[in-house]
């Protein structure tokens, strides 16, 4: 399933829960789906922040993940 397709299903299941409420299977569902689209928000946001790159004031460059890493080491 694409975001987008996630998102509408998102987007349908509450609006059917604003008008007439849900079913159990319903609210399962919802759960389960939102659940899976944060997972993927974050996972692209990790993906993006693992691409940036940081000038040190002593001029060298250092990823954002290999700092991540040093900053667990300390």
């Amino acid at each position: 399933m694409t975001v987008e397709e996630m998102t509408a299903r998102i987007n349908a299941l509450y609006h059917k829960s604003q008008a007439e409420g849900l079913t159990e299977t319903e609210k399962e569902e919802q759960d389960r789906l939102r659940k899976a689209y944060v997972a993927n928000v974050r996972a692209n946001l990790r993906g993006q922040l693992d691409n940036i790159s940081i000038v040190e004031k002593d001029g060298t460059i250092t990823d954002l993940k290999d700092r991540k890493k040093q900053d667990k080491q300390k």
